[in-house]
């Protein structure tokens, strides 16, 4: 009977039926019969049926655990997040102990593998990865993202070009949490002073005069590219959001592709040179008096110079008789969640939560990196950050980094052939040539 009254059209049906009386007859019958399903339901005492309620009565009464929704959640991030992925997590799972048992797997996986194995299988991706700007475009073209489910939030508590750098085609598709990707340079005043250091020439001279070292990754793109970005050679992503663009090996620029390669080379050779990623050891055992890297070395590379710490923007370089102020690669860290989660409301519970105000401050507290929300940028600390000072002062001979997939298996032998200070008897326009046409090439055959 309840049934019937609570669907359309119902009530036509006894209001209709056998003319007034009949219709009066039969309300009367209709609401007796509801008064006594009523009682039937309720009993004596006004409580709910114990057979309808026994999960919500056990949820709050019976055991801490015992009937409430139970969440399994994975996790990517680098190894390097370890401490402070393991930190928010457990806050996460405390936070929402009443409701729901949860269960947080972190494996660490970087950036760059978080699209790769996303691309590869989505289905058996992570729920919450973390991601660059510089992939999030090809990760949404791929389906691996899903729309943030608080766009207006992130949007005002955020940075703007942080929030540009998660918008794709109108919609968010990550929660933003560094606006601090990029790099600079560290160095030693024992060795170096604020104006040697506005010189890579001088950096180097110093270095090698003191049997030391200038340290930077030349087998990766990403720092490679601080070369060129000054130079009016460009690479970068074509309109097809997957295939790049590149005049690195320009023979018409005022600086030449085979200008940028010679400087390259010439570095190389010095003695003070060193192509490593392994700059805070040398700076540990006092081989290395200047570095080119991030934010997230700070707190290691201070604690070990003590008063001797610095850090600064990057210097110029020598490239066709001109002083060239060298560039980076400027950028943003955000998560992003699977749309294919089995817990896809609560994975972008547990990004929205990592990335909120307090946790981004618990991050620079833990790896050193500056914030995208904009009232943890204020937080006294932060602002005294020489390298987040650095950095900032670096953002302004910076780029977004927008590559496509083919950009860093050719730099990286390019970087490295250069770094030896040898082509090997190969010639160097060839050379260029070829890097150009791999990076260049299509992702598809």
């Amino acid at each position: 009977m309840l049934w019937l009254l609570g669907t359309p059209g119902m009530e036509n049906y006894y209001f209709n039926k056998g003319g007034t009386t009949g219709m009066k007859q039969n309300l009367l019958k209709c609401l007796l019969a509801v008064s006594v399903f009523c009682l039937f339901l309720t009993g004596c005492n006004g409580n709910i049926s114990k057979e309808d309620s026994s999960s919500e009565e056990t949820s709050q009464n019976n055991g801490k655990n015992q009937g409430k929704e139970k969440v399994t959640l994975s996790i990517w991030a680098g190894e390097e997040d370890k401490e402070y992925i393991t930190a928010v997590t457990q806050k996460f799972i405390k936070e929402y102990e009443k409701d729901a048992d949860i269960n947080i797997k972190w494996s660490p996986v970087v950036e760059g593998q978080c699209r790769t194995a996303l691309l590869n299988d989505v289905l058996n991706g992570a729920d919450v990865y973390t991601t660059t700007d510089g992939d999030i475009q090809t990760i949404v073209a791929g389906g691996a993202a899903s729309p943030v489910i608080n766009p207006e939030e992130i949007r005002t508590s955020n940075i703007k070009s942080a929030v540009d750098a998660v918008t794709i085609y109108g919609t968010i598709y990550g929660y933003p949490i560094t606006a601090d990707n990029g790099y600079f340079l560290y160095y030693n005043k024992k060795y170096l002073s604020s104006e040697d250091v506005k010189s890579l020439d001088k950096i180097l001279e110093i270095a090698a005069k003191n049997k030391k070292k200038f340290a930077m990754d030349w087998t990766s793109g990403w720092y490679l590219y601080s070369f060129y970005g000054q130079t009016g050679l460009k690479v970068g992503l074509n309109k097809d959001g997957v295939t790049n663009f590149c005049t690195w090996n320009s023979i018409k620029n005022s600086i030449k592709g085979v200008d940028v390669a010679n400087a390259l080379l010439e570095i190389g050779r010095n003695p003070g040179f060193k192509n490593t990623t392994e700059w805070i050891k040398g700076i540990q055992d006092g081989s290395v008096i200047a570095c080119v890297s991030g934010v997230w070395d700070e707190s290691l590379i201070k604690d070990m110079l003590g008063n001797n710490y610095a850090a600064t923007k990057l210097p110029t370089y020598t490239v066709a008789g001109k002083q060239i102020q060298m560039a980076c690669y400027f950028g943003y860290k955000m998560l992003g969640v699977n749309p294919y989660s089995k817990n896809l409301d609560w994975a972008h519970k547990l990004a929205a939560y990592i990335s909120n105000e307090e946790n981004q401050k618990l991050r620079f507290e833990i790896r050193g990196q500056g914030p995208s929300n904009i009232n943890a940028s204020k937080d006294n600390e932060i602002m005294q950050s020489q390298a987040v000072q650095a950095v900032l002062a670096q953002s302004e001979f910076s780029e977004l980094q927008r590559l496509g997939g083919n950009y860093w298996d050719p730099v990286t032998e390019f970087g490295k052939l250069m770094a030896s200070g040898s082509t090997g008897g190969k010639n160097l326009q060839s050379i260029l040539d070829n890097m150009v046409k791999m990076i260049k090439a299509s992702t598809v055959g």
